[in-house]
């Protein structure tokens, strides 16, 4: 959460010359998203967390303005995950929980990522937008 919270403040002060002029020239990116999970798409994980006594932080699917087809980078997405070898080896933490099941199982939870384009805002079916 306080990765999500710097990095917005971080773009919002990219743009304002006087706060870090030795920085360059004030900048703006075209968009900005936050990664999300779509009610539709909790499927499988939404059980597997409850069983630990945790719950996910979904929004309306009508917030998800983009959503990437991540198959083809799945086992490196994989192996990133195995790296914090103390969350996997614990049992509630979500790399725990996606180490205790089957690889096909494991494979559908994450092969999608979504987002939600918070800025400049919202808008679905915006021609730049990345979709599988």
């Amino acid at each position: 959460m306080r990765t999500h919270q710097i990095t917005l403040l971080a773009v919002e002060a990219a743009g304002l010359a006087h706060l870090h002029p030795d920085a360059g020239p004030p900048w703006q990116p075209a968009a900005f998203y936050a990664a999300t999970h779509p009610e539709s798409g909790v499927g499988l994980l939404r059980p597997l967390l409850e069983g630990v006594g945790k719950s996910i932080l979904a929004v309306p699917d009508s917030y998800v303005t983009t959503s990437v087809d991540v198959t083809p980078w799945a086992d490196t997405k994989w192996a990133a995950i195995l790296a914090h070898r103390g969350e996997v080896a614990r049992e509630r933490p979500l790399p725990g929980v996606l180490a205790r099941l089957p690889e096909a199982d494991r494979t559908r939870i994450i092969q999608t990522e979504h987002f939600t384009r918070l800025s400049p805002g919202p808008t679905k079916g915006d021609p730049g937008q990345l979709t599988a």
